[in-house]
């Protein structure tokens, strides 16, 4: 995912910020006068001047630190995902998504002033200690987050590689709170994991996130399995964050035809408009595919399941996804300063909107809280599934996945409907 997990665009146009000062009215040249923008620069003027000679710590109300203070206002009050950024937190941002990254493999989302769980990634300290989606980080290492904010927060849990954080979780759906002691590694996982050939025919893989390497992992996993005589597909997006659009889009390659739209993104103005097109360089594929989702899906998860979805390429079973279906767009401020600014939301290629609504399956299964944090454990101990020892290592013996089973059944059906035998 990106590496901070959330989709940001990359092509900014360079005249964009120039385009966000032109004037507002209807047909006017780009000189033309903007009098409720010079009336807001007037007043902004007016009360910094007033802060500066007036605060009793003259040291804190520099012209320098009062701007950065009110970008930081203007532009974080947008929305959870839109930040100004100094030339430090820029910087940052620049290397997490060009590289690796240590902490301890949770997704995190801001919601009513708290910082909440999204997921906790496959194989990750955090999905091994047993944090679930829906958790509340209260502390960290002991100390209580006041009005916290996402970067704030993010801040807090990464680190250096091998040293130890605590986070403290309210645990609501018990009314309890959890201490978890995890060890921050470099979080650099296989994308596409678990792939089997199951009964029926049916191959089975999952996708943790769309980095990079996603589309060509995903690629050669395909081939692998239909070299076995795969006749159907599961793909499993539960609990998959998200990450970079194009490895959504690689994923949709392989099944979309040549200039096929896969997803489109829509700004503020009429023309801003962008659509994502597949290339079509795919071997013939016609057998049926069931994508598993649920709460924790997001992102360009959401992107691959409602495209899916929409050309009738395969039936998503299980829970509604997250929701998250905004483009934040990295531009460069001068003194190697910067924001993450949301400019455009994703839509499926009917035009559904993703953001704050989600992908509907059409075979809805909700699981327990309890079932799905077993299963996730069970997704990252295969090696001991079918052992004696697995129910006296974590405490419980493997339950069935009942929402694979829902897939499989599905897929089943569709193989028989189309007169495929086995």
């Amino acid at each position: 995912m990106l590496k901070r997990f959330f989709l940001i665009s990359l092509a900014v146009a360079a005249g964009f910020l120039l385009a966000q000062t032109a004037s507002r009215h209807s047909g006017a040249p780009s000189w033309w006068p903007d009098r409720e923008r010079d009336r807001s620069v007037r007043y902004f003027r007016e009360v910094m001047q007033t802060v500066k000679e007036n605060y009793y710590d003259g040291t804190k109300a520099t012209y320098p630190d009062l701007t950065r203070a009110a970008l930081k206002g203007m532009v974080n009050q947008l929305d959870p995902h839109s930040e100004f950024m100094t030339a430090d937190e820029f910087a940052e941002t620049e290397e997490e998504l060009s590289s690796e990254f240590s902490g301890v493999g949770i997704m995190v989302e801001e919601h009513d002033h708290h910082i909440v769980v999204v997921t906790s990634i496959a194989g990750t300290p955090a999905e091994e200690a047993g944090i679930r989606r829906g958790d509340q980080l209260v502390k960290v290492d002991g100390r209580s987050l006041d009005n916290p904010t996402l970067d704030k927060t993010i801040k807090l849990i990464r680190g250096k590689p091998g040293t130890e954080v605590t986070l403290t979780m309210l645990r609501t759906v018990q009314n309890r709170e959890l201490d978890f002691k995890l060890k921050r590694q470099l979080i650099q996982l296989p994308s596409v994991r678990n792939a089997s050939m199951r009964s029926d025919g049916i191959g089975y893989l999952q996708i943790t996130q769309f980095s990079e390497p996603t589309g060509s992992e995903f690629a050669d996993t395909l081939t692998r399995m239909e070299k076995q005589d795969m006749r159907a597909l599961v793909i499993d997006l539960r609990n998959n964050p998200g990450g970079l659009l194009t490895s959504a889009i690689d994923v949709c390659n392989e099944f979309f035809e040549r200039n096929e739209l896969v997803v489109y993104t829509q700004g503020r103005k009429p023309d801003s408009r962008e659509s994502f097109k597949a290339d079509g360089k795919h071997p013939p594929r016609a057998y049926p595919i069931a994508v598993l989702v649920n709460g924790g899906t997001a992102s360009a998860a959401e992107i691959v399941s409602g495209a899916m979805q929409d050309t009738k390429r395969a039936v998503i079973v299980g829970e509604r996804t997250f929701g998250k279906g905004s483009v934040q767009s990295v531009l460069e401020m001068d003194n190697g300063e910067g924001m993450k600014l949301t400019t455009a939301r994703y839509y499926t290629p009917h035009g559904r909107v993703i953001h704050e609504h989600g992908v509907e399956p059409q075979v809805e299964l909700e699981i327990s809280d309890d079932d799905e944090s077993k299963l996730r454990l069970q997704q990252s101990r295969l090696e001991l599934n079918e052992k004696a020892d697995f129910s006296e290592r974590f405490g419980f013996a493997p339950i069935e996945d009942v929402q694979l089973r829902a897939a499989e059944e599905v897929l089943v059906g569709l193989l028989a409907v189309r007169g495929v035998k086995k």
